[in-house]
């Protein structure tokens, strides 16, 4: 079994902060690798050792696999972690640091190669039985063929690449009229964003919702699950809103998914901390969609009903070291909900909207949790995903949870660039969010940006109003002065004047 003693973290921002931090609690030392365009960031400064390892593009710095490995060997370290995006899915990656006698905190490259591939890993998958969505078990290249079994499954259907994410290469079909259009674009789309124009067609779910497990497996064989988190308020196929647990499951759908979700894993060998997605229709019936072989973005809200430091587990699981956690030992403890506060404008389509944050102010109390990298005074770059951070609130139930996140949300002061934040506080206060009946299509059904143009007016026009009654008060109060001051003076002329006979 290996000892980690020094931990390069292969990432940016909050992430590489929050790893870093349970490094440090764990007597582990960090390196930050990081851009030129992250020289000030705090992920640089609260690492023991940081190193430059090129230009601002992630093309040059962060995705540069060999330049990352070549700073581990000067600097001696017996570990990368690779937080999420970047190079956290890259099998080649994971089997260079491997190849250098590096510890990767996180899965094979077996299992990346195989639950990378949408078709894969519905293979690997498909031996252990897991209910699968109707659709092609391997990838289209034949248009017709394609179309005929779309006719077979029956219409609306999903023309997805095989190699995708976040909703690149993604096409709904709603009739055969518009097949060979949408299917045009879903491969052109998969080619640009992954350089393979793999796709197939499935049945498209009219309502889902986007529930996943947390998995955690070690190197001996060991796999557990530690329940579910509800990520369907999406804009662009993207999550914005997480919760754990879901509103929308029962106990028994809930240890059914987990054991699926167990047995993905074991399907590919995984190790480390996973995440098996699923997607559930209206009927509570369960579908397998991918697997995503790294720590979530929205880990923090499992971490919080579950007690369990999913960073440190994974520092544990490379190690070498079996899992001291058993599926009976977990329960739910309470409600957490996340949002991601990102510098985007959702009255203009949720567009990124850089800058620099010229007011910058955490939430704090009770039961909120911030996970960020960025401090006031500092610009958001134009390189990298727009996350300013993601706020976290817990409480013993979900009612509770969306209170304190209002609460939190009204406390976070952010000035300089548009953020997500109203939005956010619009999803917590709606009424289908709150009654736990939603689904995916929450952003298509309910927001429009004339919602938080209405609320900013509104917001405007009262302390408009505070102000011009702020205003006549101190005028009144004025007047009232210079009266008694005038009836002052006059009363000490009269008293001079009186003086003066």
């Amino acid at each position: 079994m290996a000892t980690i003693k020094k931990l390069l973290v292969a990432n940016r921002g909050e992430i590489a902060l929050r790893v870093m931090r349970t490094a440090r609690e764990m007597g582990i030392q960090t390196v930050a690798v990081y851009s030129e365009a992250d020289r000030e960031a705090l992920h640089v400064r609260y690492a023991d050792e940081s190193v430059c390892i090129g230009a601002a593009a992630s093309s040059e710095s962060y995705l540069r696999g060999d330049k990352i490995i070549e700073v581990c060997k000067t600097l001696n370290v017996d570990a990368i972690h690779p937080g999420y995006g970047f190079l956290s899915e890259n099998a080649k990656f994971s089997q260079m640091v491997k190849d250098a006698g590096i510890l990767f905190v996180g899965p094979s490259a077996h299992s990346i190669e195989i639950m990378g591939d949408k078709l894969s890993a519905k293979r690997a998958a498909a031996k252990y039985n897991i209910p699968m969505v109707p659709g092609t078990p391997d990838a289209v290249t034949d248009r017709t063929e394609a179309k005929k079994i779309a006719s077979d499954i029956g219409y609306p259907v999903l023309i997805k690449a095989s190699a995708g994410g976040g909703g690149k290469g993604m096409r709904i079909v709603e009739n055969e009229e518009e097949f060979d259009e949408q299917m045009e674009r879903a491969v052109s789309e998969a080619i640009s964003a992954f350089g393979d124009g793999a796709v197939f067609v499935e049945k498209y779910v009219a309502s889902p919702r986007h529930v996943e497990i947390q998995v955690l497996g070690d190197k001996h064989g060991n796999i557990i699950h530690l329940f579910e988190r509800e990520c369907s308020v999406q804009r662009r196929h993207q999550k914005v809103v997480e919760e754990a647990p879901s509103s929308c499951l029962t106990p028994e759908i809930r240890q059914a998914m987990g054991q699926c979700a167990v047995d993905v894993a074991r399907s590919c060998g995984y190790y480390g901390a996973g995440t098996v997605e699923f997607i559930v229709d209206d009927k509570l019936n369960f579908y397998f969609l991918e697997m995503n072989t790294r720590l979530q973005v929205e880990h923090p809200v499992t971490e919080m009903i579950t007690g369990v430091d999913l960073v440190r587990q994974m520092i544990y699981i490379a190690e070498g070291r079996p899992l001291e956690i058993k599926q009976e030992d977990l329960k739910i403890n309470g409600h957490a909900m996340e949002i991601r506060v990102y510098a985007e404008d959702p009255t203009n389509n949720f567009l990124p909207d850089v800058g620099t944050l010229q007011t910058y102010v955490r939430p704090q109390g009770n039961g909120v949790r911030v996970d960020d990298g960025f401090e006031q005074g500092m610009a958001i770059p134009i390189y990298y995903d727009p996350m300013i951070a993601k706020l976290i609130s817990y409480a013993s139930t979900r009612e509770e949870a969306i209170e304190k996140m209002i609460r939190a949300i009204d406390e976070y002061q952010i000035s300089g660039v548009q953020t997500t934040l109203d939005f956010c506080r619009f999803v917590m206060e709606h009424d289908a969010f709150r009654s736990g009946n939603f689904d995916t299509h929450f952003v298509k059904y309910y927001f429009t940006p004339e919602v938080l143009r209405k609320s900013v007016n509104s917001e405007e026009a009262q302390i408009a109003a505070a102000l011009v009654g702020y205003l006549l008060h101190q005028a009144q109060q004025s007047n009232q002065a210079a009266a008694v001051n005038t009836a002052v003076v006059k009363s000490n002329w009269k008293t001079k004047r009186a003086n003066w006979k």
